[in-house]
């Protein structure tokens, strides 16, 4: 019995515990800077995943612009994770045009897509604590005035 509950305690662990909860990723900025999570500790970061063939992520994406422009004195960073099948060429053009104000990212292996779970749907978006663990998913976009409170409660 005791072996029984260690195995499904390991499993738990595993499933649910620190390493789900701390993703630990890297990625290649547009601009071509190498970056990992653990760069952004000490801030409060919104993983946003999007595309830009997604209507939704277009229509939530000047929203999250505001608010990280809002709160840009703060530490707090927007890391924007653009789906594998989006296409390059387009991607650059709507980050050029709209000058989007955090980091970005064209996640082409969809490792960070695997490191939040296997992402497939747009737009999603975590919150991350100061320590870089998960506090809230979103799936579709959320109350944007919800999610600034929930930030300034974690800053």
């Amino acid at each position: 019995m005791l072996l029984l509950l260690v195995i499904v305690g390991g499993i738990g662990y595993l499933l649910f515990g620190q390493q789900r909860d701390r993703p630990a990723t890297n990625w290649t900025t547009l601009q071509g800077k190498q970056q990992q999570l653990a760069d952004l500790k000490g801030n409060v970061v919104l993983v946003n995943f999007w595309a830009t063939t997604c209507t939704g992520c277009m229509a939530e994406m000047p929203k999250l612009v505001a608010l990280q422009q809002k709160l840009q004195s703060q530490p707090y960073k927007t890391l924007a994770v653009a789906m594998s099948y989006d296409d390059r060429a387009r991607i650059d053009h709507y980050v050029a045009r709209t000058g989007l104000p955090f980091i970005v990212t064209h996640d082409t292996t969809d490792q960070i897509s695997e490191a939040f779970g296997d992402i497939q749907l747009t737009p999603t978006s975590f919150l991350l604590d100061k320590e870089g663990r998960i506090i809230q998913r979103y799936v579709g976009e959320p109350d944007m005035a919800t999610l600034e409170a929930k930030i300034r409660s974690l800053i």
